[in-house]
């Protein structure tokens, strides 16, 4: 069954399916079908008053799909709703170019759901990797420094050697895109990709520290809790790949992320001061992401501290050789609704 909550059910009907029903009560009234979906529309609403819709959209849907409904393109970063919780999101551009919601979409909505739920699942069933996962999983022995080694990205002292996480962030397919859509609006792209993980890195206290114009190098603190905040939000972004391509960042040809992380010392500048930083860690996160790394996936390098992933997502990495001289995994491939890259 699909339910939508709205003020404007008028406006709106032509858009669903005849059996849907229609419904103007307050979110917290509403009891969702757990076999069906539940869209909400949030057309007319302040940022403060779709603020607080979505807090109580997850205190209500927590069992249950639901999905945005947003014309006029309210939300400015919908893939974060993807994070929150959300199957679906119904925004401009879905408004521009279809005819409606059809039973195709609701099925495939439905089946990513399962999928990332079954991803999800996974993570919280999983064994400690030295019982099922890859035998001496990120047995480095290398160790964090103490907390307070790492002062906090104002009180960095340019020169300073010091230990961080590296994470390589990057588009897959950029020749491919540039020859279809073109360099320039590439260019638009590759700022809109950029600006979204400055958004999502900020858990993980993420410094955007080297954009190529391509591919960003982030600077993660060298503390455990910020790995894994940076792992999961890797994780995320490829699993909602197909709605943040096109939704967010405006490609309507298939595309895929592709994430890697390292870790190692270097002589710290800060951001747009990093002219040509001669440092071993630099230079093999660079190769690992651009040579190595495949789209959809989260590599991750041998040289990790032992902590960085906790044994409950170490189930969802895989070996992948070595290179460089040093073991590497990659995160397992989401199963999409649809053939996406």
């Amino acid at each position: 069954m699909i339910y939508v909550i709205t003020k404007k059910a008028a406006a709106l009907k032509t858009v669903f399916p005849k059996n849907t029903e229609f419904t103007s009560l307050p979110i917290s009234k509403h009891s969702p079908d757990t076999a069906g979906i539940t869209y909400i529309d949030v057309s007319g609403l302040t940022a403060a008053e779709i603020k607080t819709a979505l807090t109580q959209i997850k205190k209500t849907f927590k069992n249950s799909l639901w999905g945005i409904v947003d014309p006029k393109g309210s939300i400015k970063d919908s893939a974060s709703l993807f994070f929150e919780g959300a199957s679906d999101y119904l925004g401009p551009l879905f408004f521009k170019n279809s005819k409606g919601l059809d039973t195709k979409r609701i099925k495939e909505v439905m089946l990513w759901r399962k999928n990332f739920a079954s991803a999800a699942a996974s993570e919280i069933t999983a064994k400690p990797a030295g019982k099922t996962g890859a035998a001496g999983f990120l047995n480095s022995g290398v160790k964090l420094p103490a907390a307070s080694a790492f002062p906090g990205w104002k009180k960095m002292q340019t020169g300073k050697a010091m230990p961080f996480y590296l994470l390589f962030c990057s588009l897959q397919g950029k020749s491919a895109l540039e020859s279809r859509i073109g360099e320039k609006v590439l260019m638009q792209i590759h700022k809109k990709f950029a600006s979204l993980l400055v958004s999502n890195l900020k858990e993980a206290d993420g410094l955007f520290w080297v954009d190529t114009g391509k591919d960003c190098l982030f600077l993660l603190p060298p503390k455990a809790k910020c790995a894994e905040a940076a792992i999961k939000t890797c994780l995320r972004m490829i699993a909602a790949a197909p709605q943040i391509v096109l939704e967010t960042l405006g490609i309507t040809i298939p595309a895929n992320f592709i994430f890697a992380i390292h870790y190692g010392s270097i002589n710290y500048k800060p951001p747009g001061k990093t002219g040509t930083v001669v440092s071993d860690a630099v230079n093999s996160i660079f190769h690992l992401g651009a040579k190595k790394s495949e789209p959809g996936r989260l590599t991750v390098s041998g040289e990790l501290p032992e902590v960085s992933i906790p044994k409950v997502l170490q189930d969802l990495f895989v070996p992948f050789g070595e290179y460089e001289g040093r073991k590497i995994w990659h995160s397992k491939k989401f199963n999409y609704a649809k053939t996406w890259l």
